[in-house]
């Protein structure tokens, strides 16, 4: 075994004893479920009969840009079964709530084991899935390679390699190659990080397109988009989507610059982790605040609605005038622009956007989204788009051509990861079908 992987696997059985502290802490701050911590250890094995398959997504945004591959998979071949593992307990919820009705009973949900060897190796020799793809950027040592010492075939999809990844991975050059060699098939998500996971020794690499830029519109409960809007009249709306520490400051600044200017002002705050909701209230002290999460519509004299529920962003972008794209102002490197542009929403993005950086290379190209140097240009961008409609109108049907684009590409991953599953078994014969086929000849002749 190379230094690397040996290192790697040393270190984290070393690690392994104080994991279950680290686990029961998260537990209590709501980011595990405490009666599924044993899933951490690779325990909780259910296998259903018959094939599975099993996809791996980290958090909420790569289980919404794989579902609709699994959906492809699931409507070619019938008789499949779905393992789905992840790292959150939002997108433990998220996954719940988006599977579509006949497709959920052949789905199981597992979080993901820690990269601990022995707790891998509990997973896979419980599960025994026949074939599985990991999503994005998610790269356990450990788990894949104990995969590959199985002989489990395996795909990473929608791949992508930030330049800051590729400087760590590159200072553990024979991890890397290890890590990426368990591998039968890459499909990175551009050009660019096809061109550093290459570098890292994934062999081969193709880069087919950004599922992201082909899921389907976020949905939105009808009842309630209607009680929304009922409760919201004509009122003009500034969103704030998915924002992080550090943003919320800045959007409730933008609000009270604008309020003068822009009678009836609401702004909607939607926070990227629900659970800061409280937090993200207290940024807007002095201004009347209203929280989803506890049970408050936006009245006539809100200021602030903080939507602090989860799986609910669609029906922001619905009755939104205008959406800042949060994680951009802050350098965290920005959420998915494409969710609004499906939705002919006015697009704002702050200059930190490299998560999507070729799907807002493609919006701003295309004149369907604003970008803003920074939070001082927040203000007036919103109260630009909000004040003429006419512009408002032009980024948004910009912004839905860009968003049209590689429609085809999950059935073009689902063909690709189904053609790693083994082919199904032949039906058992009984000795009469044998001797009919002659399969038998030599036991009756």
């Amino acid at each position: 075994m190379r230094i690397g992987p040996l290192a790697w696997r040393i270190g984290a059985t070393l690690l392994a004893p104080v994991l279950p502290w680290h686990l029961a802490r998260r537990a209590r701050r709501g980011k595990e479920i405490a009666s599924r911590l044993p899933e951490r250890r690779g325990e909780g094995a259910d296998r259903p009969s018959g094939r599975l398959f099993w996809l791996h997504a980290a958090s909420v945004g790569e289980t919404a840009s794989v579902l609709p591959a699994l959906q492809a998979m699931a409507a070619r071949d019938p008789t499949l079964h779905f393992l789905v593992t992840t790292g959150t307990v939002t997108s433990a919820a998220l996954l719940a709530q988006r599977l579509p009705p006949g497709l959920a009973p052949r789905v199981t949900h597992r979080f993901a084991p820690l990269d601990v060897p022995a707790w891998a190796e509990r997973f896979l020799q419980g599960w025994r899935p026949d074939a599985g793809a990991f999503v994005e950027s998610e790269l356990w040592p450990n788990l894949l390679a104990a995969a590959a010492r199985r002989g489990l075939p395996m795909a990473l999809v929608n791949a992508r390699m930030s330049a800051r990844s590729l400087a760590r991975w590159r200072r553990a050059p024979g991890l890397a190659r290890a890590t990426l060699g368990a591998f039968r098939l890459v499909l990175a998500r551009s050009a660019e990080d096809a061109s550093r996971l290459g570098l890292l020794g994934a062999d081969p690499v193709q880069a087919w397109g950004d599922l992201k830029t082909a899921a389907a519109p976020l949905p939105a409960d009808p009842a309630a988009l209607s009680a929304l809007r009922q409760a919201i009249g004509g009122r003009p709306v500034f969103l704030a989507a998915s924002t992080h520490p550090g943003e919320e400051a800045m959007v409730v600044a933008a609000h009270r610059a604008l309020a003068a200017d822009v009678p009836g002002l609401l702004t909607i705050i939607v926070p990227r982790h629900p659970e800061r909701g409280p937090a993200v209230a207290e940024e807007a002290a002095g201004l009347s605040v209203t929280r989803r999460a506890a049970g408050e519509a936006p009245g006539p004299g809100t200021a602030i609605h903080v939507a602090d529920t989860l799986g609910e962003l669609g029906l922001f972008y619905r009755v939104a005038g205008v959406a800042l794209v949060g994680g951009s102002l802050v350098p965290h490197g920005g959420q998915n622009p494409l969710e609004p542009a499906r939705l002919g929403c006015p697009i704002l993005l702050g200059p930190h956007t490299h998560n999507f950086a070729e799907a807002t290379e493609r919006l701003l190209a295309a004149g369907g989204a604003l970008r803003l140097a920074d939070a001082a240009a927040l203000a007036p961008a919103v109260g630009g788009v909000l004040s003429d409609a006419g512009r408002a109108r032009a980024l948004a049907d910009a912004a839905a051509a860009v968003a049209d684009g590689h429609a085809d590409l999950p059935e073009r991953v689902a063909t690709a990861l189904l053609g790693l599953m083994p082919p199904p078994d032949p039906p058992a014969e009984t000795p009469a079908e044998g001797r009919r086929s002659g399969f038998l000849t030599n036991e009756v002749g």
